[in-house]
């Protein structure tokens, strides 16, 4: 009997620390999460609460929030239960509707930040880069001129250079005999005689071997020798290099055949590929300078010659024809080079930093600063944008203030005062998002749920309000319940619960019109 009643005893004993561990933590949860639903203030803010005036600014205050989660608001100032940041008040001044208040203590914490509106020019220079091209407008084509046969080619390669006045080939052309000798002819029955038709019949002569091809010095080298000049010597009418070679030495030639194309050198193009928010700054005739790695510290100088009227819809950019001078035929086509352009002087223009400006992708706007700690987003046209500052073409004045950091703090102040001219317009989403959480406390106009994650919102477990249904809570949804939820997001950024039901002991959804059911007394006890 006596081990009986030892066995008994240490039974009872470890029922009564295993009942006293389980109150314990019971009330450590509950602890936790009335914590998180109720901010703690700190003891110098906890006498505030909501209808106290701010001593900072005077002002009557609402209610506490935290802007990152607008539609949650709280009676008293303390620590976000939702971001590692505290509290902001929203103050009852009635302004003007399209203006913020947002307290000097609270801009310096969150760190808002303003410039000054000032005048300017937009002036800088634009870099680009490009490869080396050859001038289509310095090219020169070589033709027959007449039927003939090719017996002699003195360049025989494409690429090879070549000069102004150098031979290129040599054709026998038999058309231009006939004539040549025709016209020796006349000449010398006309030196012979002195019959004056027979003058006109030389000058008839040497009109058939212009029309057979042959140009004046030909006929002035026929009419100089007195012998027939029966081969044709073709010679470079410009200096470059043998773009293309077409003829090939015992080829019979056509009149009008394409023999060669010479492609000069003494002037180049660089095709640069200039950003397409940079396009604006460069206009033809503007002057540039372009270096080439290939010739490390020579400078060469030109002009934009063209602007092409195609944007690269793979980079984004548009192409600059840039006319630069080669004497020495120093740049060959194919070379990288880099261009700064020189955009004409700008006029004076109102600027503000790049960082100020905000697109929604239907407006552009910046916040600016009225004094007092009023804040108003402000439509704007922007125009050119360089070296961090962004031109101004209507909307702003120089000297006003623009914020241009913290300025998602005063959107999402607008949002809350149902501001018209907010920046960002979100419209209502008919998306529902479900989750699955403990009731803790509900209210007339709000109903807190102590929720786990919700992937679709990308959101952790957290403790927070909600808006009951249109409909109203079903009348069996008590506090302490285990509930499977669904809510969606309104115009006013704040989430409704959409359907709410409550969920049995083994998990599944208990719907509220399957009969009342009666809450326990005791925790623990199932339902």
């Amino acid at each position: 009997m006596t081990n009986k009643a030892l066995f008994l005893g240490l039974a009872a004993a470890v029922a009564v620390a295993a009942g006293a561990y389980g109150v314990y933590r019971l009330g450590m949860s509950r602890g936790m999460q009335m914590s998180a639903t109720s901010p703690a203030a700190s003891p110098a803010a906890a006498a505030q609460k909501a209808g106290d005036i701010d001593p900072n600014t005077s002002k009557k205050v609402l209610y506490w929030h935290d802007p990152m989660v607008p539609g949650q608001k709280f009676d008293k100032p303390g620590k976000s239960p939702f971001m590692d940041m505290q509290l902001v008040p929203v103050y009852a001044d009635g302004g003007d509707e399209s203006t913020v208040a947002i307290s000097a203590r609270v801009q310096q914490n969150l760190g808002v930040r303003t410039v000054e509106v000032k005048t300017g020019s937009l002036a800088s220079a634009v870099e680009a880069v490009g490869s080396v091209a050859y001038n289509e407008r310095d090219v020169a084509v070589v033709q027959a001129r007449a039927n003939g046969f090719l017996e002699r080619l003195y360049v025989r390669a494409p690429l090879d250079p070549v000069r102004k006045g150098q031979p290129l080939a040599e054709l026998y052309v038999p058309d231009w005999v006939a004539a040549q000798e025709e016209y020796l002819s006349a000449k010398r029955i006309s030196a012979q005689t002195e019959a004056k038709g027979l003058g006109d019949l030389a000058t008839a002569a040497a009109q058939r071997m212009r029309l057979a091809g042959m140009n004046e010095e030909q006929i002035r080298a026929v009419e100089t020798s007195g012998k027939v000049q029966p081969r044709l010597t073709i010679t470079a009418p410009i200096s470059g290099v043998v773009g293309e070679l077409a003829a090939r030495e015992g080829m019979t030639v056509m009149a009008g055949a394409p023999l060669f194309r010479i492609n000069g050198l003494s002037t180049v193009w660089v095709n640069a590929e200039v950003p397409e928010s940079a396009a604006g700054l460069v206009r033809p005739g503007n002057p540039v300078e372009a270096r080439t790695p290939a010739l490390s510290g020579t400078v060469f100088k030109g002009k934009v010659s063209a602007i092409v009227p195609e944007v690269n819809p793979a980079t984004r950019t548009i192409k600059a024809r840039v006319e630069l001078a080669n004497p020495s035929g120093q740049l060959i086509p194919g070379m990288f080079a880099k261009v700064n352009f020189a955009p004409a002087a700008q006029k004076e223009v109102l600027l503000v930093p790049s960082e100020a400006v905000i697109s929604t992708g239907k407006r552009t706007v910046v916040v600016v600063a009225q004094g007092d700690g009023n804040f108003a987003p402000v439509d704007v046209d922007i125009g050119l944008d360089s070296d961090g500052q962004t031109e101004i073409r209507k909307g702003l004045a120089a000297g006003q203030k623009v914020v241009v950091s913290g300025q998602f703090l005063v959107d999402s102040e607008a949002s809350l005062k149902g501001s018209t001219t907010r920046m960002s317009e979100m419209p209502a989403s008919d998306q529902t998002h479900h989750g699955e959480g403990k009731v803790e406390k509900i209210g007339k106009d709000e109903i807190t749920i102590s929720h786990g994650p919700i992937p679709s919102l990308q959101w952790s477990a957290m403790t927070m309000g909600f808006k009951p249904p249109a409909a109203g809570l079903p009348p069996d949804i008590r506090e302490g319940d285990r509930v499977d939820f669904d809510i969606r997001q309104g115009k006013d950024g704040t989430f409704q619960i959409v359907t709410i039901a409550r969920l049995k002991a083994a998990g599944g959804p208990q719907s509220a019109d399957s009969g009342p059911i009666t809450p326990s007394s005791k925790p623990g006890e199932k339902r």
